[in-house]
């Protein structure tokens, strides 16, 4: 069913969070700092501040956020960290800076590929066979389908297979009206990831309006997958993909409540 979102993607690596990613490549370090703590920064009231001194991206601006909570969590990644400091363990932070490096440059790029998902979104696109598979995809999206038509008016149209099909203007419409709200660009880099792990601007839209928990969308996006697993087996290394997925996931989400 995602193989229809293979081209997004591939589109997505133009735009300015996938520029800023770039920047962001993991080079380990030694921890050399005492304390992480937040702290008033230049041009943000919340900071993170290392021994005082204010974290940076990896594009050399200053790391600022417009919430407490939000730079807190920052603090804590860092906080966390032993003997190096890897990226990798930081979820939070990796956001962070590709809102700061990428998003806030020229966020107009970001929201339109969130709205490009949408129109091809994972929830529209149905298994053929069998027919557990047929069951479970329509119990778990058929309802965040009808919320998001009785929430937001907009109607989306299902497909069977991979063939794509058409939605119409007013939905996409509806959809990036419900999304004009998230508009700091920490809140968008969260929207976008969530998007792009699940394949889903719908499942991404409900967690950011709080429609439903994290667990539920992460579950929701990964039916196909649960049930090729319950068939065939689970293979290690894709096992703990999906777990570095999942903690970038449930990162975006946690960002996006505190903001």
């Amino acid at each position: 069913m995602r193989d229809i979102l293979n081209d997004a993607a591939k589109a997505a690596e133009q735009y300015p969070e996938a520029l800023a990613r770039k920047h962001s490549k993991p080079v380990l370090v030694k921890r050399f700092y005492k304390s992480a703590t937040v702290g008033p920064v230049e041009q943000a009231e919340f900071g993170i501040l290392l021994d005082g001194r204010p974290v940076k991206t990896p594009a050399k601006a200053v790391l600022g956020l417009p919430s407490e909570a939000a730079a807190a969590l920052i603090a804590a990644e860092f906080e966390a960290q032993v003997e190096h400091v890897d990226p990798a363990t930081m979820p939070v932070t990796r956001l962070a800076n590709t809102a700061v490096d990428g998003v806030a440059v020229d966020p107009q790029p970001v929201f339109e590929d969130v709205l490009r998902f949408a129109s091809s979104d994972l929830l529209c696109y149905r298994a053929a066979t069998p027919q557990r598979l047929i069951e479970l995809q329509a119990e778990q999206w058929d309802p965040i389908l009808d919320i998001i038509r009785d929430r937001y008016g907009a109607q989306f149209v299902l497909s069977e297979g991979v063939m794509h099909v058409d939605q119409s203007r007013e939905a996409i419409a509806a959809i990036g009206a419900a999304l004009k709200p998230h508009d700091h660009p920490a809140a968008l880099a969260a929207i976008h990831s969530m998007t792009s792990l699940t394949g889903s601007a719908l499942l991404a839209l409900c967690v950011a309006n709080r429609l439903m928990d994290t667990e539920a969308a992460w579950a929701a996006a990964h039916v196909d997958e649960d049930w090729n697993i319950s068939q065939w087996g689970e293979d290690a290394e894709a096992a703990k993909r999906r777990e570095f997925r999942r903690a970038d996931m449930f990162a975006a989400a946690r960002l996006l409540e505190a903001l």
